[in-house]
């Protein structure tokens, strides 16, 4: 009788390096925030943070171009995941700058647990775009997902903060188990989860390609991941979860969470089930030009701005479909700019309304910005900047990342999408512009005093500013850049 042998794979750190530092950082500001003095905790583990959050995107960019696998091919580093870990790390970093300004009228912000969260968080969206195993993706989604159910309830006092995250748990535990289904389905059907592995079994047996145990669980997978992105009809959660959750942690989950979910759509799809592009592409089509219309005309009627953003969070989602349904490397491509080009730019409106939190409660009417252009000039030029970017007007980085987009829709051949997201972005125009005009045309109803900021969130708005006109006047470095990534995901 032969003794079965356990062998543990090889571990190269290398390929999980930037997640590494992620975890360490998060364990020490874990037991930092435990045994340091309350009264001395000040905004010191919002900087211990940051300091793991940027040494992990230094080390992403030291690794960049670097094909590596650890744990027998569950986890892929390159060029692609190193890409989507530059657009978590600028996520995080941008998060943690406003949550030291937050922490101020939010006491119960500043504590390891609310930092710790955050971080693993992050782990879990970097794991998804290094996934190169279906459970890998699961895995790296409920270790996100996870976080993030509990960072937008941190505000207990507040029944609307409660009330969102309930709402979230409970609908990403069911988004969860048709993901999971269709995972499992998935694997019936090809006999393997690794993605590489079931495209080679599909280009051998063709006749596994229109299954129905395959179709079954490749739309089902669908609806998991159509959750994550807010993409029709499963994105009914979102404005109630942006308005309950605290402002930092929605830039978050409007940005990451949709970085990450996007970047395992495309993992997934065009490695693992690239023969079914024929077959995915319709359905695409539909939920992309449902998906952008919806959230740009429910989006017009909203007074609350962080449901405006809500809507126009899908709205965005939308617009990056349309890269998805091109199917191209350009399509592809586009679609990562877009989602750097978005997180600087939605972090940093969320920032803008962070500024004008205080002890009593946030301003997020639309009324409350009456005046605001002039009386907080370089905030009114801040917000107007990232309205413009959010609408598509250039300068802006918005602007070349639908110019990508729509771009790569009509080379595609897929004119009438492309054309549906100009008449779309035109819609938008509407409720963008609204905010600065109510900003600088309006005049104010009651009075708004914004609290002095801290230099921390200064500093974020500055290099989401920063990173918005650079991206939208020089963008081809990192559009070559995203070009380059996913070529190396697809070889």
């Amino acid at each position: 009788m032969e003794m079965l042998e356990f062998v543990v794979p090889a571990l190269n750190v290398k390929a999980i390096l930037p997640q590494v530092i992620l975890s360490l950082t998060a364990l020490t500001v874990l037991l930092v925030g435990v045994f340091s003095p309350q009264d001395k905790k000040t905004s010191s583990l919002g900087y211990l943070s940051l300091v793991g959050v940027v040494t992990a995107l230094i080390s992403t960019l030291m690794i960049n171009g670097v094909r590596e696998s650890a744990y027998n091919g569950m986890v892929l580093a390159d060029g692609f995941s190193s890409f989507i870990t530059l657009i978590i790390c600028v996520v995080t970093i941008l998060t943690i700058l406003t949550s030291i300004n937050y922490q101020k009228f939010f006491p119960r912000l500043n504590c390891g647990e609310y930092y710790c969260l955050l971080l693993f968080a992050a782990v879990g969206m970097c794991f998804m775009g290094s996934a190169g195993n279906l459970l890998m993706v699961f895995l790296a989604l409920e270790t996100m997902s996870i976080s993030i159910y509990v960072l937008a309830g941190f505000k207990t006092d507040d029944a609307k903060s409660i009330e969102s995250a309930m709402k979230y748990f409970l609908l990403g535990a069911f988004a969860s188990g048709f993901l999971l289904f269709g995972f499992a389905l998935i694997f019936g059907s090809t006999g393997t989860m690794d993605l590489v592995k079931i495209s080679a079994f599909l280009t051998a047996h063709p006749e596994v390609i229109h299954s129905r145990m395959l179709m079954g669980g490749v739309a089902l997978m669908t609806v998991g991941f159509g959750f994550k992105v807010a993409m029709f009809p499963f994105h009914m959660w979102t404005p109630d979860v942006y308005e309950g959750a605290p402002t930092s942690i929605t830039g978050f989950m409007a940005t990451g969470v949709k970085a990450a979910a996007f970047a395992a759509l495309l993992r997934v799809f065009f490695v693992a089930l690239g023969h079914l592009q024929a077959d995915w592409t319709g359905i695409m089509w539909l939920f992309a030009f449902l998906t952008m219309t919806i959230g740009n005309v429910v989006a017009l009627s909203q007074t609350n701005i962080k449901r405006m953003l809500a809507y126009s969070s899908i709205a965005h989602a939308g617009y990056l479909l349309i890269g998805f349904v091109a199917g191209s490397k350009l399509g592809q491509s586009a679609i990562l700019f877009y989602l750097l080009s978005y997180a600087f730019t939605n972090l940093g409106a969320f920032g803008v309304i962070a500024l004008l939190g205080r002890k009593e409660g946030e301003y997020t009417e639309l009324e409350d910005f009456a005046g605001l252009g002039f009386k907080y000039p370089l905030m009114g030029l801040a917000m107007a900047l990232f309205m413009f970017s959010m609408a598509g007007i250039p300068p802006a980085s918005g602007f070349m990342g639908k110019f990508y987009l729509f771009s790569s829709a009509m080379k595609a051949g897929f004119v009438w999408l492309a054309i549906f997201g100009v008449i779309n972005s035109v819609i938008s125009l509407y409720y963008y512009l609204r905010v600065v005009v109510v900003m600088y045309f309006t005049e104010a109803g009651r009075e708004v005093v914004m609290p002095k900021p801290s230099p921390a969130l200064v500093v974020g708005l500055v290099l989401a500013a920063v990173g918005v006109l650079q991206m939208g006047i020089f963008p081809s470095y990192l559009l070559d850049m995203a070009r380059q990534s996913i070529q190396t995901m697809l070889m």
